[in-house]
């Protein structure tokens, strides 16, 4: 199900030519503000506002479309030698979409200067230990 003023519902509605992957449960596409080259979202075709709405079969999809699009991309590209995953859970923790995506984000060495903590960084200062 669909909702109509989603833009991730939109996308998918409107079958767009941004979607480079999709099974039956979720589907992927290029960040369209990406923090680092290869960003990708994987998304749940059903609207669910969060990951924790998603049934034990998207959970399989979205983590099966990481998984694949992860040997991709260090397939293609022997730079990247780390990856962020992560999701916005509410608008406290930063989401502003509220349609479950996850981020699937490439990491090489030297792109930040101490990449220790990596996700902990959310909240400024509290990432080192």
């Amino acid at each position: 199900m669909t909702k109509p003023d989603c833009l991730f519902c939109e996308l998918l509605r409107e079958v767009s030519p941004r979607i480079v992957d999709s099974d039956e449960l979720s589907y992927v596409i290029e960040d369209g503000f990406p923090v680092t080259k290869g960003h990708l979202l994987v998304i749940s075709k059903r609207h669910a506002k969060d990951y924790f709405e998603l049934s034990e079969e998207e959970h399989l999809s979205v983590f099966d479309l990481m998984a694949k699009h992860k040997k991709r991309i260090q397939d293609e590209d022997p730079s990247v030698s780390g990856f962020n995953v992560g999701m916005n859970s509410g608008q406290s923790a930063g989401q502003t979409v509220f349609h479950c995506h996850v981020h699937l984000i490439p990491r090489r060495g030297g792109d930040v200067e101490d990449p220790r903590g990596g996700v902990r960084h959310v909240i400024p200062g509290k990432g080192n230990y």
